[in-house]
């Protein structure tokens, strides 16, 4: 692959138009597994995402340009499925599986145009919504988080000169490739790139992308950017999220429906696919609560990714709760994922290594860690956590608890009535940086 000038990359922005989003493919391999599975099981369903800056104190409507925004969003609403994704996604195997994706599937999606996005300010922050059916408005998530990541980094570069762009990108280099050599020490590790709904750019995280393929070898399991993984023959890596969940509570119409979503909406999952993709994700509407009330069929499935919990503590608890339910814990995978950095995946692989099969999704610290490596103090280059959640389906709302309350999402009186239901133990409140 031709290797760019980053820096130079940066500087030369003079064209009226430079798309931050190139393809549809450019988001999570999750997102089309999910979107394969809704367009089959939900496809009357209607659901509605927007956008959710938990860093507050940064005012993303002061640092990014409304007309810039619009046409980034506009943008992407012209791209269709190009020729060549169509056959790799048709003809590609993953996960050890040949034709994941059905044919009519893959059909209707080559037809598929974004549908519109709602858009204003409030109080320094842009509101951001996409209104329409589930299986259309959920691919908007991953590229409104890249439009507006990007547009802030580039906002935040727009006054560097050359030589101090250069300088910033070497610096980063010279920072991401210490830390892929702390890595490297680690036998047996498996980690995977899952950094493109809050990367710097896409040419950074194409760089960090390569860079550990090359620095990591084998131990670098692959992307879950479809169109990098394309790009760079590498496996295209991801299960599902929590919108499932969230929609399929959404949609109870009684309390034993509610209770029974979390574990309804799997079985939904298991028609589909199977082996290496049953993985559970269960902090929804809290781990604790999950586990309580979890079929026992659920600890056969390969493995769990503890999202929101401290990832030791979080793993200690699913490895217990395997034990009581008669598993072996070193048959099963835990897949760690949540705002992971070098010490935290080093401390955490350490702890339970012979224990536990194990992989790490390596996300914002990943392809978005710039601090100290501007000339000057640059906040707009600092990460920031900002999602991008489903918010009602069906117009009813849609809530998600977390076992990290600061990570909760939806309308207060509704976290409130979940909370009661699902019940908030074991809940502990951490920052959120990312």
């Amino acid at each position: 692959m031709t290797k760019t000038d980053i820096a130079s990359r940066v500087y030369n922005h003079t064209w009226k138009l430079d798309p931050i989003v190139r393809s549809l493919i450019d988001t999570d391999f999750y997102k089309l597994l999910m979107l394969q599975m809704i367009w089959k099981l939900y496809p009357e369903v209607d659901a509605t995402f927007e956008l959710i800056n938990r860093t507050k104190t940064v005012r993303l409507a002061d640092e990014i340009d409304e007309q810039e925004l619009r046409e980034q969003l506009d943008h992407v609403r012209t791209l269709k499925l190009a020729k060549k994704e169509m056959i790799w996604l048709a003809g590609n195997s993953f996960y050890g599986r040949a034709q994941i994706f059905e044919p009519e599937f893959l059909a209707w999606l080559s037809n598929l145009q974004l549908p519109e996005y709602e858009l204003s300010r409030k109080d320094g922050q842009y509101q951001l919504e996409f209104r329409g059916k589930w299986m259309e408005t959920t691919l908007w998530e991953i590229p409104a988080l890249a439009i507006i990541n990007e547009l802030r980094s580039r906002a935040a570069m727009r006054s560097l000169g050359f030589f101090t762009l250069d300088v910033l990108y070497a610096r980063a280099k010279a920072k991401m490739w210490e830390k892929v050599q702390r890595l490297g020490a680690l036998p047996g590790l498996r980690i995977s790139d899952f950094g493109t709904r809050r990367r710097h750019s896409f040419l950074w995280q194409r760089w960090c992308v390569e860079a550990l393929k090359e620095g990591i070898g084998p131990a670098f399991t692959g992307t879950s950017n479809v169109l990098l993984a394309m790009d760079s023959d590498l496996e295209a890596v991801g299960t599902n999220a929590h919108e499932l969940p969230m929609v399929a509570a959404a949609l109870a119409n009684n309390d034993q429906e509610l209770a029974e979503a979390p574990y309804k909406i799997l079985q939904d999952w298991n028609q589909l696919y199977g082996g290496n993709l049953l993985i559970v994700l269960p902090d929804a509407f809290g781990t604790a609560a999950f586990l309580k009330n979890a079929p026992e069929w659920v600890a056969d499935w390969t493995g769990f990714r503890p999202d929101s919990a401290p990832p030791i503590e979080g793993g200690e608890k699913i490895i217990a709760w395997w034990k009581k339910m008669g598993r072996d814990p070193r048959q099963k995978l835990l897949i760690f994922s949540d705002g992971l950095d070098v010490d935290a995946i080093i401390d955490t692989y350490r702890h339970f290594e012979g224990r536990v099969r194990m992989s790490f999704g390596w996300g914002t610290n990943l392809t978005n860690d710039f601090a100290g490596c501007a000339p000057t103090e640059n906040a707009g280059l600092m990460p920031i956590s900002i999602v991008c959640k489903v918010s009602e389906a069906n117009g009813r709302p849609a809530v998600k608890l977390s076992d990290n309350p600061r990570k909760a999402t939806g309308d207060a009186a509704e976290v409130e009535r979940y909370l009661r239901f699902f019940g908030a133990e074991e809940r502990v409140e951490q920052v959120v940086r990312v």
